[in-house]
């Protein structure tokens, strides 16, 4: 009952005013958590295995965002920017239930569902400046040199896998079993050939916005003029080559995604949020990822997480393995793999008449 109906109740019936406190119903006494000051407490070590970044770039995110999660007012005790991003960093590093995140952060478990997607969103607004493609000449031609020095695979500016990472709330609707992979769980995909086909990069890559370069993708992915995949039948020691070095190429982008989830073990156990919430979390993992690379960062040791299981067998869970689909000994030139093969007859076969052997090649790429 608020105050006006009570006083309104005691001039009708000329009572006391304080006679119809017995009559109001006992709410829960509300209680404000101490919010720890690990930023000030913690040394560099402990801090970076509980928050899986640096002091440095946390106040660089920080910087980014603050404005964003600013509130209008200081009513309600509310939490101050630095502690709602490190409760959303807290999240990611243990991808535990959000009542055990906000007792380690101070904050009740509806605090921290809120705090999550609002500091989430916030530092998805900073993926244009994190996570960038070529676009530009001198940055095509930057990324193509870089791409050569890794396996000497020619106009290569970018390469395209995919990965599980996991859920636990059923997404509903009507094909909700379209959301759970071989191994049994609920997945969402980052990249897989059906997201690639309605890409706008794709569209962009298919007009020729990018000249001659080309992608490198395993055999998932159907062999273009611009998307360049494993043989799956070599004869010849200059396809041997095109092979060994295809694979290399790409191979850091398969690693990529294992030291992601070990930087942010939650995408790795599961998230335990709703579907529409997951993307943003996607996104923001990965401008954090970026932003510590930049920094030179090493992986967090994993001390304070819990995994079900050794990261070697959560990784292997979360690969998609594509077995080669087999073609006739002979393959058939179509105007898809057409650029393939012209790679393999004219540059690889070059390379291999210019005395590098598979065995010195492979001694040289490595």
């Amino acid at each position: 009952m608020s105050g006006a109906h009570k006083r309104a109740f005691a001039l009708f019936l000329e009572e006391e005013y304080d006679d119809f406190d017995d009559i109001l119903v006992n709410r829960r006494p509300r209680f404000i958590k101490e919010r720890t000051n690990d930023f000030e407490n913690l040394d560099e070590l402990d801090f970076v295995t509980r928050y899986r970044l640096s002091k440095k770039s946390v106040l660089h995110v920080l910087e980014r965002i603050e404005d964003q999660l600013e509130y209008n007012t200081n009513r309600n005790n509310g939490v101050a920017p630095i502690n709602q991003l490190l409760c959303t960093l807290r999240f990611y590093a243990t991808g535990c239930f959000q009542g055990t995140a906000g007792d380690l952060c101070g904050v009740s478990a509806a605090t921290v569902n809120r705090i999550v997607h609002k500091v989430s969103r916030a530092i998805v607004s900073l993926w244009r400046d994190y996570i960038l493609f070529p676009e530009t000449n001198e940055e095509i031609k930057m990324t193509q040199r870089m791409f050569y020095q890794k396996a000497k695979f020619p106009r290569v500016i970018g390469a395209i896998d995919c990965t599980h990472i996991k859920f636990w709330q059923s997404p509903g609707g009507e094909v909700p079993e379209s959301y759970r992979n071989r191994k049994g769980y609920q997945i969402s995909c980052t990249h897989d050939a059906r997201i690639w086909r309605q890409c706008q990069r794709r569209a962009r890559i298919e007009r020729g916005e990018y000249g001659d370069a080309v992608l490198v993708g395993d055999s998932g992915y159907g062999c273009r003029r611009y998307m360049m995949t494993p043989l799956d039948q070599c004869h010849t020691k200059a396809e041997y080559l095109y092979n060994e070095s295809q694979i290399r190429t790409r191979n850091p982008l398969e690693r990529m995604f294992g030291v992601w989830k070990r930087r942010f073990p939650a995408l790795a156990i599961g998230l335990r949020v709703k579907l529409k919430n997951i993307l943003p979390i996607i996104t923001a993992t990965a401008v954090l990822h970026n932003i510590a690379r930049r920094a030179g960062e090493d992986i967090p040791i994993d001390s304070e997480v819990n995994l079900p299981s050794p990261w070697e067998e959560i990784l292997v869970q979360d690969d998609i393995p594509v077995p080669l689909q087999r073609d006739l000994p002979h393959r058939r030139i179509t105007q898809d793999n057409r650029e393939c093969q012209t790679l393999v007859d004219v540059y690889f076969e070059r390379m291999v008449r210019s005395v590098i052997t598979l065995e010195s090649f492979t001694c040289l790429i490595m």
